[in-house]
């Protein structure tokens, strides 16, 4: 008996009837600008990363990105009872705050694997002003170690600072910004080299910054 290959994730009904609500949402509802498209692969392995603002931050993201991102999200999120069934659905992997989260850190490497774009917000919490935060080195570890390629974002908005019920129940005006790939070789994941890359994460995200800083303050 021939044996019939599973429907890919992103081909699936719901995983596309998903996307579309969410561009309704986040493009009529919201009033999202998107300042320099999203450059990731069409089809591969990438890691996005991105600044973080809001509890809203992924669904704005995602809605203008054609792949569908598998998010690291903070567990107190992910185990929001009226949510879990969704976070479930579209593959997100909680993370622990307190510590080094090995079992997350394994998930979001098997969605490497599979090919998958992993969306990252490597400050590790919520931005209260407009400087970024210090970057953890997570991203770096897996991109050095897989040679994947990373994908830089930034974004700003009036949802800066509010929790996901607020964000979600108020318009806000969005801004999103992608950058050019930041390219990794395999190597040794030493110290050095790991806070050297992390600072190159960091630098790539707050150039974008200053772009959309500018951009805004001209309107």
């Amino acid at each position: 008996m021939k044996q019939v290959e599973p429907e890919p994730f992103e081909e699936r009904f719901e995983i596309r009837l998903a996307q579309a609500a969410n561009r309704m949402f986040t493009r009529i509802y919201q009033d999202t600008t998107v300042l320099s498209p999203a450059r990731l692969p069409r089809k591969g392995p990438g890691i996005l990363v991105c600044n973080h603002i809001s509890g809203l931050d992924p669904m704005l993201i995602q809605s203008a990105c054609r792949r569908m991102i598998v998010w690291m999200m903070a567990r107190e999120y992910y185990d929001m009872p009226s949510l879990t069934w969704f976070y479930k659905r579209v593959q997100a992997i909680p993370v622990a705050r307190s510590g080094r989260d090995t079992a997350a850190t394994r998930a979001a490497l098997r969605v490497l694997g599979q090919g998958r774009i992993l969306g990252i917000f490597p400050e590790g919490r919520i931005e209260v002003n407009h400087e970024l935060l210090p970057f953890q080195t997570g991203v770096a570890m897996m991109a050095i170690k897989t040679g994947i390629d990373v994908y830089p974002a930034y974004i700003d908005g009036t949802q800066r600072g509010k929790e996901m019920v607020e964000a979600f129940a108020n318009r806000n005006r969005v801004y999103i910004s992608f950058g050019s790939k930041i390219t990794f070789e395999r190597s040794d994941a030493s110290k050095d080299q790991l806070e050297a890359q992390t600072q190159r994460i960091h630098q790539a995200v707050s150039f974008l910054r200053m772009s959309s800083r500018l951009h805004t303050i001209s309107r």
